[in-house]
């Protein structure tokens, strides 16, 4: 088994040439069917069991996005569900927050010990928020949510009638995303029958957050920003799935682009090492359209159990290193 140990040149690591893949296609496997990007529990992964630490891993995070998430929007794209409002906003607001968020890695975090510190941090949030998604207080409210799983479920219903098959499941094609107004104030748009809105000011400003720990992180931040909007501004995760990972597309390319040219302290690695993190995206890219697949099989209640203790374990567990010496 050693001669399929890889030494990666840029960032030092030592492994066998499966694991990146193997470890990135499971990962995505589950988060995908949570609603979440795998790219937050990679970089974890990365600095405990890898001992990739330096800033560069935030760099190589960014590249499994570009690689793994092309096939989900275009599924969003092609069915019609890309908010294109949404998505711009989302852009515009986290695109400056990226350029920040580069300066505050390097400048404040280079640190392992500190940096682990921060992830753990994000990591508490999105744990605790997987969590509160499976209370009854965060059913409170959302009666249109309701309403929206209540026809998708009648929709599967119909299609196994129409259709006399074992499995069916899906959306109909009048289920699209329809801009009703979009302005500097606030968007409007219609969704199977429903109406949303939301402050346009309020959103950017959100994304410009988002965009800052994600340029941190090495996450876009759809894994921060998805369950804002649901949870704050009660948009359906029909609609804001596609708007998120668009967003963290194109502001994991402008990470990867700071990263690599921007200057940093000499003797600190900043570039991100191409070969892990394509092989990471590899696995992601096979790992999200499984996760697609099978999630009509998986309660959603029991994922995102699952995923938040995980996170949470891993939250705890850098947060307390911070405090032991």
């Amino acid at each position: 088994m050693d001669h399929l140990k890889f030494l990666f040149p840029v960032s030092g690591v030592e492994t066998y040439v499966f694991i990146p893949p193997l470890v990135a296609l499971v990962v995505s496997f589950f988060t995908s069917m949570g609603g979440v990007s795998g790219a937050f529990l990679l970089l974890p992964f990365q600095m405990s069991f890898l001992n990739y630490t330096s800033p560069s891993v935030s760099a190589t995070n960014f590249v499994f996005n570009i690689v793994a998430i092309p096939s989900g929007v275009y599924r969003y794209i092609k069915e019609g569900r890309m908010a294109w409002p949404l998505t711009w906003v989302v852009i515009a607001g986290t695109l400056p927050g990226v350029f920040i968020g580069y300066y505050l890695r390097i400048l404040y975090l280079p640190d392992p010990k500190s940096f682990k510190f921060f992830v753990g941090c994000v990591l508490l949030y999105i744990g605790v928020r997987l969590f509160y998604e499976t209370t009854g207080m965060a059913a409170k409210g959302k009666s249109r949510m309701k309403a929206l799983d209540e026809k998708f479920r009648q929709r599967t219903e119909e299609l196994k009638k129409q259709q006399h098959a074992r499995i069916a499941s899906g959306l109909p094609k009048e289920a699209v995303v329809r801009t009703v107004s979009f302005s500097l104030l606030r968007v409007e748009y219609e969704f199977w029958g429903e109406s949303f809105s939301y402050s346009t000011p309020a959103m950017f400003f959100l994304a410009f957050i988002v965009g800052i720990i994600g340029g941190t992180y090495g996450i876009g931040g759809g894994a921060i920003i998805a369950p804002f909007c649901i949870a704050v501004f009660h948009l359906p995760v029909y609609t804001v799935a596609g708007a998120a990972l668009m967003g963290t597309f194109l502001t994991s390319i402008a990470g990867v682009v700071l990263y690599s040219i921007m200057p940093a302290a000499p003797g600190l690695p900043t570039s991100p090492d191409w070969m892990l993190g394509l092989l990471f995206g590899a696995g992601g890219f096979a790992g999200m359209y499984l996760g697609a697949r099978f999630q009509k099989f998986m309660p959603q209640k029991f994922i995102r159990l699952m995923l938040g203790t995980i996170i949470l374990f891993l939250a705890l567990k850098y947060i307390l290193q911070f405090f032991i010496r």
